[in-house]
């Protein structure tokens, strides 16, 4: 079926490029991100930061503003590919690195035992971009104690029901105007979903340009990066809180319009009809030689891992979501993110 073109499709194009170049596809091509710098030295956990800076470059490529969703989409793949390489099984971690993009447990027990020609059939339908009641798609809604509430990165399956669930936000500018409300907004959803789902590892993510470090927002910028801290130190809310500060040249055009994102919360809620949710964006297929050329044409993103305080740092979030689950869970769970856990290189 032909693919319409959209600022998503083509960003989905490319981040799955990404994705594929650094791993063969399979959970076992994934690096294992655990080390240790001795025999008997402490357990580390490495993130895969080139990832993570070609994914924030598909943005300022296609020039995708913040309402397309785009730029805040770097981030869940970034994530969602973190835990693959950690370990958790990558059909279960949403959004999976192709569509759909959500997959329930119980559709991926069934195509593992279908036949050739059945599997011809459920692929052509789950591939289709169709949501199907939004069982299968680009978003993952869930009911909190109090509301529905769309989440980034999601692990769930039937059985266990949410075992992940972490949200990420992005700012890239308007910080005066919009700092307050993104980070208010988020500690109200930890308490609504803490409330439903206590035994899952509950996580947020935050993207604050680097410009927010310049003289005239610093005060901002310390303010929000104080009250980040402090969102992950209540048991009812969130177990870990992460920091990105990605940094790249003004000679880069900035994306057009502001710095709001494309989540509607009563459309989450099923309130209000989503005009798009009948479909998922679907990535455009393009050869592999054209992908190849476009990535090499993306902006750099550096990252200023410097100024992050040690509790917010990647290199603490993810471990901390990882232990959780895996502490919260029989010991024949998860059995690889075990299995890479323990066999953590020097």
């Amino acid at each position: 079926m032909a693919v319409e073109r959209s600022l998503k499709s083509e960003a989905w194009t490319l981040f799955d490029r990404i994705v594929e170049r650094a791993t063969g596809g399979e959970l076992q091509d994934y690096s294992n991100p655990w080390n240790r710098e001795s025999e008997e030295g402490p357990l580390r956990y490495n993130p895969d930061y080139d990832v993570l800076q070609q994914l924030l470059g598909v943005p300022l490529l296609l020039q995708a503003a913040s309402q397309s969703g785009v730029p805040a989409l770097a981030l869940d793949v970034w994530t969602a590919y973190e835990l693959r390489r950690a370990g958790f099984e990558p059909d279960l971690v949403w959004p999976r690195a192709n569509p759909p993009r959500i997959l329930p447990s119980t559709l991926v027990a069934l195509r593992r035992e279908a036949t050739r020609e059945q599997l011809r059939v459920l692929d052509a339908m789950l591939q289709s971009g169709k949501t199907y009641s939004n069982e299968t798609g680009a978003n993952a809604n869930i009911l909190g104690k109090n509301y529905v509430k769309q989440v980034d990165v999601v692990m769930s399956a039937w059985s266990t029901g949410p075992e992940i669930m972490i949200s990420t936000k992005r700012m890239d500018s308007s910080f005066g105007k919009n700092a307050a409300n993104r980070v208010e907004e988020s500690y109200g959803d930890a308490k609504n979903l803490r409330s439903r789902h206590p035994q899952a590892a509950l996580g947020f993510l935050y993207s604050l340009r680097s410009t927010a470090l310049t003289p005239q927002f610093a005060d901002i910028a310390a303010w929000i990066i104080d009250l980040l801290g402090k969102l992950g130190r209540e048991d009812d809310a969130y177990d870990a809180v992460c920091l990105v500060i990605p940094d790249w040249s003004d000679e880069v055009p900035p994306p057009p319009g502001g710095d709001e994102d494309d989540e509607d919360p009563l459309v989450s809620a099923g309130v209000q009809a989503d005009a798009s949710a009948e479909e998922e964006p679907l990535p455009l297929p393009l050869p592999e030689d054209e992908l190849d050329q476009r990535l090499r044409t993306l902006p750099h993103v550096g990252l200023r891992r410097d100024v992050v305080p040690a509790n917010l740092s990647p290199e603490v979030f993810f471990p901390t979501i990882v232990n959780r689950v895996l502490d919260n869970s029989p010991v024949n769970f998860h059995r690889e993110a075990r299995l890479r856990r323990e066999q953590a290189s020097v």
